[in-house]
């Protein structure tokens, strides 16, 4: 499968930083050259310290167990013959304490709404058993204590 890398990359400039109010505005690069403004969450590191416009590691988070599900789930429909016209999921991860007193995301739910067209469309039963299969087989699902759970609607 092979190596996946991210490069993060935080500079200081001229702010202070033993006072703890320096910038948390860092930049996360992609192969291929895609680069995305990062921050901490304004929930967690208020404002002027984190940037709210830029993405924070927990929604990242959301949004990659999100992206895999949705991935996998369009592998699925398309290997059983399904045409999928659009997706759209409105994830929530919740941030709470976990079993060990932590801070964490303890709970991701994804909410996506799926259209379907042609001639062959799935059964409410076996949407389910995509979305099951999808979360089962998400490589991201797979790799994380979170409880991930999927409310799905068939449109």
């Amino acid at each position: 499968m092979g190596d996946n890398k991210a490069t993060v990359i935080w500079q200081r400039a001229e702010q202070p930083f033993a006072d703890g109010k320096y910038s948390r505005a860092h930049i996360w690069r992609f192969d291929g050259g895609v680069e995305v403004p990062a921050s901490s969450s304004p929930a967690v590191v208020p404002k002027p310290m984190s940037i709210e416009a830029a993405v924070d590691p927990e929604e990242a988070f959301v949004a990659s167990l999100s992206s895999c599900h949705m991935l996998t789930f369009l592998w699925l429909a398309q290997k059983r013959g399904y045409i999928v016209d659009r997706y759209q999921d409105d994830a929530v991860g919740v941030l709470a304490k976990n079993a060990e007193g932590r801070q964490s995301v303890a709970l991701v739910t994804l909410r996506p709404r799926i259209a379907f067209s042609g001639s062959k469309r799935p059964s409410a039963s076996e949407f389910e058993t995509m979305h099951h299969e999808a979360h089962e087989q998400c490589f991201i699902a797979q790799s994380v204590k979170t409880e991930v759970r999927c409310d799905a609607v068939l449109e």
